[in-house]
């Protein structure tokens, strides 16, 4: 326990001195979370509009959520998957049912469902659809973000997330976003494609928006040419565009589901790998698995958090909230104001495009200004800002961010 309190720069300089410089974050040291706002260490309160990627869709501290972590944690937290334990099988068949699945592969964080969901549909390729051993090619999007292990950089364009990583894995095929002809050459192309790796919406992008029908067209593509559909739904899923899932705009039913972040409300990793019997009974035991992944304390949590987003209407929040959003962004930055080019979004997962560079500081300088001013975005891609706040917002919250948002550029 720390005993003593630090001020802002002291716990930015023990981290520079102690931790890896694996990110950059915006100068802010958060002490406290409730709802859709957090408190530094200094007292100061700001309004949350990132939700840690979009894993507190919940809100900061969720009661429900912390009390069902606290149950749990006082009972049992571990026992690995060497034994069965008393809520693992509860959560299974309350997570399938919530999804629409007949089963799912429990893991801890969204980077190791992706991977995970990767290694299904290849092994589902090899013993299903006959595909030679070590042949299998999944299709994935140009500027995706999976996640940053070895095998997920091996398919991005990110230099930033490759530069002195390699060597890289084979068996990945890159095509445009949004392009449903690219996906159909690449089918055409090749007899060895096992699946099609998407994000419904590209976040870490940008908050790329695909034309309507584009994930519908995809799997009926998919379909046709007798490959995987897969969603990473890490970021867009549970309510966070304004559907349960983000294919449900388009009634998508993923042959592989992949989830994570909110899945927990923030309140713990947990990620989820979801198929039906076919695909998923491919796997084995041995052939994959987590000490953590499936441990009680994870799963109340998991329940805990679904509950919430059921209960508390989140995913009809965030549909009538970000309606409202990108209006008043529209009407009162982009349609007046030369330094914004356009707002995009789905829900409550928007972006602002700023005129300016991707190699400029403008995006980071407003940033830094919104958080002086009480409200706490990040930029992606140099000139692009996203605004994601926790679903459990309300309109007149909302307009106050939106009143910040605006007087903040307007100076500028």
């Amino acid at each position: 326990m720390v005993s003593e309190t630090i001020s802002s720069q002291q716990a930015i300089d023990l981290e520079n001195k102690y931790g890896a410089h694996n990110y950059h974050p915006l100068p802010v040291v958060l002490s406290r979370g409730e709802g859709v706002y957090v408190w530094d260490v200094e007292g100061k309160r700001y309004y949350d509009f990132l939700s840690a990627y979009s894993a507190v869709n919940q809100g900061h501290c969720h009661p429900k959520i912390i009390s069902a972590l606290t149950e749990q944690a006082s009972k049992l937290t571990l026992t690995s998957r060497a034994f069965y334990n008393d809520v693992l099988g509860s959560y299974e068949k309350f997570v399938t049912e919530f999804f629409g699945y007949e089963k799912v592969l429990p893991m801890n964080t969204g980077a190791e469902a992706v991977e995970t969901a990767i290694k299904l549909c290849r092994k589902y390729a090899y013993e299903k659809k006959g595909i030679a051993e070590n042949d299998a090619q999944i299709i994935v999007c140009k500027n995706n973000f999976h996640g940053r292990t070895t095998t997920i950089i091996s398919f991005s364009n990110d230099e930033d997330a490759r530069k002195n990583f390699g060597p890289f894995t084979a068996g990945f095929i890159k095509i445009e976003y949004d392009n449903l002809q690219a996906l159909e050459e690449a089918f055409k192309s090749s007899n060895n494609i096992a699946g099609f790796l998407v994000e419904p919406i590209q976040g870490e992008a940008g908050v790329y928006v695909p034309s309507e029908g584009y994930l519908k067209k995809a799997k009926a593509l998919c379909e046709k040419y007798d490959v995987l559909f897969i969603a990473d739904e890490v970021q867009t899923g549970v309510a966070r565009t304004g559907k349960l899932l983000a294919v449900n705009h388009e009634n998508v039913q993923p042959d592989i589901l992949i989830l994570g972040k909110a899945l927990s409300g923030g309140v713990y990793p947990v990620s989820a790998v979801f198929a039906n019997d076919e695909i998923m009974n491919v796997i084995k035991p041995g052939q994959h698995g987590s000490t953590f992944g499936g441990n009680p304390l994870a799963c109340a949590v998991a329940i805990a958090a679904l509950n919430v987003v059921k209960e508390e209407a989140l995913a009809e929040n965030a549909e009538k909230l970000g309606n409202l959003f990108r209006s008043e962004i529209q009407n009162r930055l982009v349609d007046k104001c030369d330094l914004v080019k356009l707002v995009r979004g789905k829900g409550l997962l928007n972006a602002i495009v700023i005129n300016d560079s991707e190699a400029s500081s403008t995006a980071w300088d407003i940033c830094i200004k919104l958080r002086d001013n009480g409200l706490l975005a990040k930029p992606t891609h140099g000139n692009i800002i996203r605004f994601a706040p926790p679903l459990v917002m309300d309109k007149e919250q909302l307009l106050d961010c939106v009143s910040i948002i605006t007087k903040t550029i307007s100076e500028f």
